[in-house]
């Protein structure tokens, strides 16, 4: 382990305290050797790469951050961050927005309008919030300093370096989270390049800058993961549904997905009408909010919402999010055609 001092400094202010870019790679072990395999394996200039990793900055803040994630937070906190009054209206004007674009995504890939909204809400407060790191130093930190979870990174930084080449962008100028997670929806580097999707059809996918395509490519991941649709690509699936728990005993293992039908025969009662839903598959998700325990029982397509971030506390934010937006929003439709209809009526 380096000297915490020298790790905290700059990668090019190292370079002024040694001569040699032998003695740079002693700062975070293992680029020198991920430089030779991207020039082997990809044909990557050499000495392009050395100047990029030259200029690229060990961020402390980082490390603190992925240690810290916002999951470790009590539910009814972390909820509150994510579906509260701001977005709600927020997500209202971007649905008024993008509403075309919402709906043929919806079309194409069976995913629902709110859903999508919901995901793009959550992830960065539709296009408002998309993170102020440096992409390459925050996946370089995680990639040489961060052990837990450094094959996930160094893949990531293997994939925005191939990305950087194919989008032609500055490997220096792009920034996203701490994670290293770019643009309005929030896609690691290897999800940009396997399902971002071009769907303004200009010819080029742009997630940094054009929300018409992340909301296409939001939908494409979804779809991509599994997402189940019906009839006219609408869900023929529940995503959650609240339910109360007589004897939390009688349950037995709730993480494991089972029928509709045994959960009803150990005790569960749902808040809607599942009968047509008695054979589908569902594993039982609790959230611990005031008062105790809240029990919903988490279909298919919320193991898919988790493929975006594996976190219950996430898929729920987003769902409720979804569903918060879209009864403000059928509200005021009701509200303006009730407004028209009394204006009509008094001619």
């Amino acid at each position: 382990m380096m000297n915490q001092i020298v790790r905290k400094k700059p990668f090019f202010l190292l370079l002024l305290l040694f001569a040699s870019h032998s003695a740079y790679s002693a700062t975070l072990s293992g680029i020198p050797e991920f430089i030779d395999e991207m020039v082997a394996k990809h044909q990557f200039k050499r000495v392009e790469l050395e100047s990029a990793f030259d200029n690229a900055q060990y961020l402390p803040k980082v490390i603190e951050a992925i240690s810290r994630p916002p999951t470790i937070r009590p539910w009814m906190e972390y909820r509150a961050s994510f579906v509260n009054p701001e977005r709600i209206r927020r997500g209202l004007d971007f649905w008024q927005k993008y509403q075309n674009v919402l709906q043929g995504a919806e079309q194409k890939y069976g995913v629902p309008q709110e859903i999508i909204l919901g995901v793009i809400g959550v992830e960065t407060v539709y296009g408002r919030d998309v993170g102020s790191f440096r992409t390459l130093d925050a996946l370089t930190t995680l990639a040489f300093d961060y052990p837990k979870r450094a094959p996930f990174f160094r893949d990531e930084l293997e994939n925005y370096l191939l990305l950087a080449r194919e989008q032609q962008f500055d490997l220096l100028s792009i920034k996203g989270s701490y994670a290293g997670a770019l643009g309005i929806a929030q896609f690691m580097p290897s999800s940009y390049r396997n399902y971002a999707v071009d769907f303004n059809g200009d010819r080029r996918i742009d997630l940094l800058n054009e929300t018409r395509d992340a909301i296409g490519s939001v939908a494409n991941y979804l779809k991509a993961y599994g997402w189940i649709g019906g009839g006219n690509n609408k869900s023929v699936l529940p995503i959650a549904v609240k339910v109360k728990v007589s004897e939390r005993g009688r349950l037995g293992d709730i993480s494991t997905p089972r029928a509709v039908a045994a959960w009803l025969e150990a005790g569960v009662v749902p808040d809607e009408n599942l009968d047509q839903m008695r054979n589908e598959s569902a594993r039982l998700a609790d959230f611990t909010v005031e008062g105790g325990k809240e029990y919903w029982l988490a279909f298919k397509n919320f193991e898919v919402i988790t493929k975006y971030n594996n976190s219950d506390y996430y898929a729920m934010s987003v769902f409720q999010l979804a569903q918060a937006v879209k009864e403000a929003r059928d509200s005021s439709t009701i509200k303006k055609s009730g407004a028209v209809a009394k204006s009509g009526s008094g001619k």
